[in-house]
């Protein structure tokens, strides 16, 4: 069984410049637009959604590789890896009837890239020069050879984004 190609994109920048805050004001715009929409956070650091004492906790700690918490309205899956995913094999594996997924992070990533730039917090966009980059966010004036949008032009980067990734007559 193959799947068919889910579009996605990655929202990327330097920390605290605003990743997180533009995508999620996005997130409810391409929902009115009538799009399935799933994100992955890339974390650069372990971290933890369980704690000592809980059932599923105690599930791993018995040796269990994949361990998933099920309730009527959502799930959680911890899976323990040898060696970071990529967002590719991520998508691949987990995400499946969508219409788009929004990555924060993922830097070296070969994914379509927006990034989030400030110039108070970097002079220059770390991914200038990546030749997946396709558009900017900022507040500041900058001079790219590629689209640029304001902050607050949440419809503009959304219209962006539909027009570039999702199938036509799909929206």
């Amino acid at each position: 069984m193959t799947q068919e190609h889910i579009p996605a994109i990655a929202i990327v920048g330097r920390s605290k410049v605003g990743k997180t805050s533009l995508i999620e004001k996005l997130i409810p715009v391409l929902i009115r637009k009538g799009l399935n929409v799933a994100t992955i956070k890339h974390h650069l650091h372990n971290f933890e959604i369980d704690y000592p004492g809980k059932d599923s906790f105690r599930h791993q700690e018995a040796g269990a590789k994949l361990t998933m918490i099920a309730s009527p309205n959502k799930i959680a899956l911890v899976e323990r890896l040898d060696k970071e995913m990529g967002v590719e094999e991520l998508c691949a594996r987990y995400i499946h009837d969508m219409d788009i997924v929004i990555v924060e992070g993922f830097k070296a990533t070969s994914l379509p890239k927006i990034e989030v730039f400030q110039k108070k917090v970097a002079q220059i966009p770390v991914c200038r020069h990546d030749r997946n980059l396709i558009a900017v966010v900022t507040d500041d004036p900058i001079d790219m050879p590629i689209p640029t949008f304001h902050t607050n032009d949440i419809e503009a980067i959304a219209g962006f984004i539909i027009n570039r990734f999702v199938p036509t007559g799909r929206n």
